[in-house]
């Protein structure tokens, strides 16, 4: 599949920016990543699509199901979420991909090189790079999220370093307040996405006081 054409900078409606979050089994951390960032982003309906898949998911395979009462928790919908492998189709269809961890920033690179290395990254490693001024002058949510990773990928490498907290560790079968970690640390970074996502900074106006 060739990749398609960037998102239009355009606003509701149009061909939607895509975003596609990774893990490994796609029934944790990818999934209630995306479920969440659908909440945030659901104030401009057609605008965005979010789905999710995993390296090494069993297709349909429900939620685990610590990971839906987190989702929950947290003001997502578990329902209707199963399990999908990731594919060099679904990178080439995506603007933006979010791994849970390096080794899955790696194999969406590995399966679309060309065109997932400006717009793959970990999920707190795009977090940790975002900009909201990156965006200045792009008043639609598709166009500030597209100039959102542009600012990403330039910057990425500039400090010559790899922080081991842009990983979120798997959680599946470990402990409940592990896994809680990982949800927290998912919310955070989604909420911050969102925010840069969701509206321009206001114009201020300057008042011209007569005397």
């Amino acid at each position: 599949m060739s990749p398609r054409p960037a998102s239009p900078t355009s606003g509701c409606g149009g061909t939607p920016f895509r975003v596609l979050f990774v893990c490994t089994g796609n029934l944790h951390r990818s999934p209630l990543a995306e479920r969440l960032l659908q909440v945030r982003l659901a104030s401009c309906p057609g605008t965005f699509q979010v789905s999710s898949a995993g390296t090494a998911a069993r297709a349909g395979t429900p939620m685990d199901p610590v990971a839906a009462a987190l989702l929950i928790g947290l003001g997502g919908d578990p329902s209707g979420v199963l399990a999908r492998r990731l594919t060099a189709a679904l990178v080439d269809d995506s603007d933006l991909v979010l791994g849970a961890a390096a080794e899955h920033r790696e194999a969406a690179v590995r399966l679309s090189p060309l065109w997932a290395l400006q717009r793959a990254f970990t999920l707190r490693e795009f977090t940790r790079l975002l900009r909201p001024e990156d965006a200045a002058g792009a008043t639609e949510p598709a166009e500030r999220a597209a100039a959102l990773v542009k600012g990403a990928a330039a910057r990425r490498g500039a400090g010559g370093d790899r922080l081991d907290d842009d990983d979120v560790a798997d959680p599946y079968g470990a402990p409940t307040q592990v896994a809680r970690e990982a949800a927290a640390r998912i919310a955070e970074s989604v909420e911050r996405i969102a925010t840069a996502v969701r509206a321009a900074p206001p114009v201020r106006e300057h008042l011209t006081i007569e005397s």
